[in-house]
């Protein structure tokens, strides 16, 4: 009674609930328009994490690690007068760009010279202007090689690959200015690179993460203008008919609206995955228009006049498909409850997203298709098409006649399945979603070989005290640290306080480079007396000195070398580094508490493998959850505990060979591609809801028993179910234009899931019915047999 009150209510209020949507549609479209990109790095990692909460507040201290983007070329003629200027003055033109802090090049060196009639030192550059002769670039290319603290960070070991960091102004990395930054940075080296003949190579996280921005930015208008057509030309090819076609476009199109003004009211941003639901909210909502126009269409073949067969479809088909929807939100809902922003903001606005579309395209197709003349018969002929008649036909054959082969065949797939599953690996790189041809890839495997990389990898150290971190003791425990990273190739020569005083010594021997070395405890007391700009924070070292000298860091950079060697790092050193700074080397014990140093390994990487394996962990849970509450409404659905487990298999097992074909593909387990599981399960379920749902209605209205009601529910259920699988097929598969390799797997394989989830549907589903019939129907002839 419920749903025939709501489709008399639509139906009588049409215009009203039209003026409605019309109305809310314009000021949501306002919202919507001020949707913005996100320009910050993925939030994954919940704010209350003890490693997001040790990141911030590193960041807080000395700025944002990632803000450093590296410029990088292979030549023999870096110390040619001619390139050498040129690689000069690109730095110099870099420079004055605004929101860059700082250049730093083989070009732009300081050496340290010490002025005994102040004491103290200077910072003099050893390019302070355009070189006029060969003469002078050798100079100061012999300079360069006498000074250890530059060695590996301008030039590689063979002296052929150059870099040039630039640093970014932290306040800056996180904004939309970093993208016309990056841009005028790449035309100025873009114009270097032509006049050379050269590649240049162009790396680190501000140009990463602008590159991908950019790609988010480009692919949202992409995936929405392919969803658009693709669905619009299907919906064409089924029903023959402009009108059908242009209706549920305007109708998922108010529902894209709703959907991306959800993202500004919530106070949102578009990221990569908020990115995605606009072309989602269209794949997903066009199945509630086929249900509907396929419902009236069948309505209207039975002899019913127009308001009957709209009145009908409205209530049959809106429990039906608010069922369908709620387990399909389900599917997205799951992530609020990982607590992670990133996928808590998309499980949100996809669930009330899909959930709007429903309610529109209940109010709407009534409504609209009210006023519209009744289809002709020849445009009502789709119900019947041979193709899709054959089809089901066969179904019909294979559920009722060859349920052993059918189980026989399931019992095979998922075995197969299991075996793949097995063989699937847990693991995520920072650009591992890029092709291994795009140019981000390439130049950052480039900084990788030459360089060992840009990923930041952070040491914060708190000495627990004010004025501590430039004794000799925690400047001896810091060298000996350096020393255990140093037995690692994926780390580069450090950044530290360490490296800056042994710069400092063997400028105060004369500049000898036998004495870039921390200095015994005698001689850096000397040395203090010629450090005065190292009190405090206005030092060139501020960003690795606090104010109060009790803080500081030691800053390495390393490969994009994968969360499983990452972790493997982080077990290892973080104990090594908690040993060298708090246990007495000559008992082997704990030192007091008040002795204790707070030692902690952080920076990006950390965090991106951190994050990477809260999601994975918690994404686990979320389709177990999504499972559960499936479970639920089915059970209510069915009001049989027993018929209701049976009922969640066939949307389950598709899951387990997706996962096979995962393992045998060597499609890694990662955020992107673990969103597949529960995304697909809330959608396939769908599925399970409609045919449930008929089966049921089947069974209380018509007295049919029940091999005639699951026949029946195949041949007209199953219609609309091969219209939607087609719909969603075709609908994710747009994700294979992608240029991340994670929206690729995203769109495969849901696309397969999907498909194998309308099978299961159609096949074992009902076969499961029947068995579980017959089972019962044997128990109660051998009850009622006569002794």
């Amino acid at each position: 009674m419920f749903w025939h009150r709501v489709s008399a209510f639509i139906l009588k209020n049409r215009v009203a609930l039209i003026g409605l949507i019309l109305a809310g549609t314009a000021f949501m479209g306002y919202q919507a328009s001020r949707v913005r990109l996100s320009y910050e790095i993925a939030k994954i990692l919940p704010k209350s994490d003890p490693d997001f909460k040790l990141y911030d507040s590193f960041k807080a201290r000395f700025g944002q690690d990632g803000n450093v983007l590296a410029i990088g070329v292979e030549t023999d003629s870096m110390y040619r007068l001619n390139f050498f200027n040129d690689w000069y003055a690109l730095s110099q033109k870099i420079r004055k760009i605004s929101s860059i802090r700082d250049v730093v090049s083989n070009a732009n060196l300081y050496n340290i010279v010490r002025d005994d009639s102040s004491r103290t030192f200077r910072f003099v550059p050893l390019v302070p202007r355009p070189v006029t002769s060969q003469a002078e670039v050798d100079s100061i290319r012999s300079q360069i090689a006498r000074l250890p603290f530059y060695e590996g960070f301008v030039s590689d070991s063979s002296g052929r690959a150059h870099l040039m960091a630039v640093t970014f102004d932290p306040t800056q990395v996180n904004t939309r200015n970093r993208i016309d930054v990056v841009r005028r940075i790449e035309a100025v080296v873009d114009s270097f690179g032509v006049q050379h003949g050269l590649e240049v190579h162009l790396s680190g996280m501000p140009y990463i993460r602008t590159e991908f921005t950019a790609k988010v930015s480009n692919e949202l208008t992409l995936f929405m203008v392919l969803a658009f057509v693709v669905t619009a030309l299907i919906l064409l090819f089924f029903f023959r008919s402009v009108t059908v076609m242009v209706a549920a476009a305007l109708v998922v199109g108010v529902g894209v609206v709703w959907s991306s003004a959800y993202i500004s009211l919530l106070g949102f941003e578009i990221t990569i995955l908020t990115g995605l639901i606009p072309p989602l909210i269209i794949v997903i909502g066009i199945p509630n228009c086929i249900f509907l126009l396929n419902r009236y269409h069948e309505e209207l073949n039975k002899g019913r006049d127009q308001q009957q067969a709209l009145a009908i479809a409205a209530e049959k088909v809106g429990e039906t498909t608010f069922f369908a929807n709620v387990t399909t939100s389900i599917g997205f809902f799951v992530f609020y409850f990982t607590n992670s922003p990133l996928l808590l903001e998309f499980g949100l606005v996809a669930a009330l997203g899909i959930m709007t579309t429903y309610v529109m395209s209940l109010i709407l197709i009534p409504a609209v298709f009210s006023y519209l003349p009744v289809p002709s018969p020849k445009k009502r002929s789709h119900m019947d098409r041979q193709y899709v008649a054959s089809f089901l036909n066969w179904v019909n054959h294979l559920v009722s006649q060859r349920r052993a082969a059918i189980y026989t065949f399931i019992a095979v797939v998922t075995a197969v399945a299991v075996v793949g599953a097995l063989r699937i690996n847990a693991i995520g790189f920072v650009v591992d979603d890029l092709p291994k041809n795009d140019p981000i890839y390439t130049d950052l495997k480039f900084f990788e070989s030459r360089f060992r990389g840009v990923m930041p990898f952070e040491v914060s150290i708190d000495t627990k005290r004010p004025g501590r971190v430039l004794t000799p003791q925690t400047l001896t425990k810091m060298r000996l640290l350096d020393r255990e990273f140093s037995k690692y190739p994926e780390f580069t020569r450090p950044i530290s306080l360490v490296e800056a005083v042994k710069f400092f010594y063997q400028s105060y021997r004369g500049g000898d480079p036998r004495y870039y070395l921390l200095p015994p405890a005698l001689e850096l007391q000397k040395l203090s007396a010629y450090l005065p700009r190292l009190k405090g924070s206005e030092n060139k070292f501020k960003g690795y000195l606090d104010s109060t000298r009790q803080f500081t860091r030691i800053s390495y950079q390393m490969a994009d070398v994968g969360t499983v060697r990452v972790n493997q790092l982080l077990s290892e050193l973080q104990p090594k580094a908690d040993s060298i700074f708090n246990i007495d080397r000559a008992t082997g014990q704990r030192v007091a508490s008040d002795e204790q140093f707070d030692v902690r390994i952080t920076g990006n990487s950390v965090v991106f493998t951190r994050g990477n394996d809260y999601l994975l962990k918690n994404l686990a849970e979320s389709t177990v959850l999504a499972i559960v509450l499936v479970s639920v409404i089915l059970v209510i659905l069915l009001r049989d505990i027993r018929l209701s487990l049976i009922a969640i298999l066939p949307s389950a097992l598709p899951l387990v060979v997706t996962a096979g074909i995962m393992g045998f593909a060597d499609i890694h387990l990662k955020p992107s591609t673990i969103l597949i599981f529960s995304i697909a399960f809330g959608l396939s379920s769908d599925g399970t809801i409609y045919f449930i749902t008929k089966y049921r209605d089947e069974l209380r209205n018509s007295r049919l028993s029940l091999a005639q009601a699951v026949s029946q529910t195949i041949q007209y259920t199953g219609v609309s179910m091969f219209y939607t699988a087609i719909i969603l097929f075709a609908g994710f598969a747009i994700f294979t234009a992608s240029t991340f390799q994670g929206t690729i797997a995203l769109g495969i394989l849901v696309s397969i899931t999907l498909l194998m989830g309308m099978a299961s549907n159609l096949i074992l589903l009902p076969a499961f019915l029947l068995s579980v019939d017959k089972k019962r129907s044997s128990r109660s002839a051998v009850r009622t047999e006569p002794l």
